[in-house]
């Protein structure tokens, strides 16, 4: 049976130079992995060819390939994650709409590819630019919005992977959606609808 510490323990293995530490990990994590890639990819429905196993391996290979990461724990690792998905996540998008602008050399009918929304692609772009300058801001506020909006976490499960009392995470997601509305209110192009953190 996996426990957080065993997790823990592979972790901290990997961190020190132990390349099979990351065989043994992936079973123990890969079910925490394909509930967030599944929160993420119902936030942008339509995206041709990008399944939850492709974001869990990019994700996963990222994670374990990590040397500048210091793995304090089990939440750490998935608070982290969570941010690697978003990236690739956004790293798609982007991508798939210079294609849409002639970047791509392949050219196929749009009726035979189901593409993300205009809107929706501009609204997750605009959001995840506002998360870069809250970020800078206030880091913590940040990474709280993602793992609500993007990882589906809950505010108690929140506050135990940031360390810090479930009132004191509250206070601080009240806060980044009040910023967050307000930034992406003054967005040019963007509607006036914040996207449903």
């Amino acid at each position: 049976m996996d426990s957080p510490q065993e997790i823990t323990q592979l972790l901290l293995a990997l961190e020190q130079g132990d390349r099979s530490a990351a065989e043994r990990l992936l079973p123990l994590v890969e079910k925490e992995l394909r509930r967030l890639a599944k929160s993420y990819l119902r936030k942008v429905k339509k995206l041709p060819l990008l399944q939850t196993t492709m974001l869990v391996d990019d994700a996963y290979l990222k994670l374990v390939g990590q040397n500048r990461v210091h793995w304090k724990n089990r939440n750490h690792f998935f608070a982290i994650a969570a941010t690697c998905m978003r990236r690739i996540l956004l790293d798609y998008i982007k991508a798939e709409n210079r294609k849409k602008r002639g970047g791509g050399i392949e050219h196929i009918a749009l009726s035979d590819v189901e593409l993300i929304s205009i809107e929706k692609s501009a609204e997750l772009l605009a959001l995840d630019e506002a998360l870069y300058k809250l970020e800078r801001q206030d880091a913590r506020q940040s990474q709280i919005v993602e793992m609500r909006f993007f990882g589906g976490y809950s505010m108690k499960e929140v506050a135990e992977i940031l360390e810090v009392s479930e009132s004191t995470a509250n206070q601080e997601w009240d806060m980044a959606q009040a910023w967050l509305h307000r930034e992406l209110n003054a967005t040019p192009g963007i509607s006036t609808r914040t996207p449903s953190i």
